[in-house]
């Protein structure tokens, strides 16, 4: 595993005595969540003192019968695999839908992989929250201010669009909670990354 992305806190003195240090970040998680260049549009920064570490990408143990190259999701943990050689997987934080029932759960396929996707709300979003969604029923271009980010996966079953995608995120600190629409969201930097590790035809399960 990758060692712990926090150094141990030291103590300062103050004119009242010493007191704890902030931690200070690990160089290589400053770096890999760092901002992004070389894109259409910007890729931000992550504070990572807003996110808890637990949710931060690293290689870690873990037992599975998939093969290598399947991404699995659990949506309890929050976490998402990339399955590689000799128990070991790419861990990402994740945040998952809001409500249990708007999880997608199961086996799937990456039917498709879009830099800066459009963003079109499902027609059962509009639905559920027509004042919120509505206005982007025709679709919202790829930019900064995209929910989708800078990349999505999208699921397919069957040869169908399961209206599921694994995306980023405009808002970083919710990774690691239950708050989407029902999608798999990532923070944009690690979208980034596993958008190049997989191929269309990847397979994805989803459990809970």
């Amino acid at each position: 595993m990758i060692g712990l992305p926090l150094a141990l806190a030291a103590c300062t003195t103050s004119g009242r005595g010493r007191v704890p240090a902030e931690p200070r970040l690990d160089p290589r998680y400053v770096a890999m969540y760092g901002p992004v260049l070389g894109e259409p549009h910007p890729v931000a920064a992550v504070d990572l003192r807003r996110v808890d570490p637990r949710w931060w990408r690293q290689e870690v143990e873990y037992s599975t019968t998939e093969r290598p190259g399947t991404i699995i999701v659990d949506t309890q943990a929050r976490h998402l695999y990339l399955v590689q050689q000799d128990g070991i997987a790419l861990r990402y934080g994740v945040g998952v839908g809001k409500d249990e029932a708007l999880q997608f759960k199961g086996t799937a396929t990456i039917g498709r992989k879009a830099a800066w996707p459009t963003w079109t709300p499902t027609a059962n979003m509009i639905r559920r929250e027509p004042e919120r969604y509505g206005p982007y029923a025709s679709g919202l271009p790829g930019g900064p201010a995209n929910p989708l980010g800078p990349r999505a996966l999208y699921l397919y079953k069957g040869g169908r669009d399961t209206y599921f995608r694994l995306h980023g995120t405009v808002e970083p600190y919710t990774i690691g909670t239950n708050v989407s629409s029902g999608c798999i969201r990532l923070m944009n930097q690690d979208i980034i990354d596993l958008y190049s590790r997989v191929n269309s035809g990847t397979k994805v399960v989803v459990i809970s």
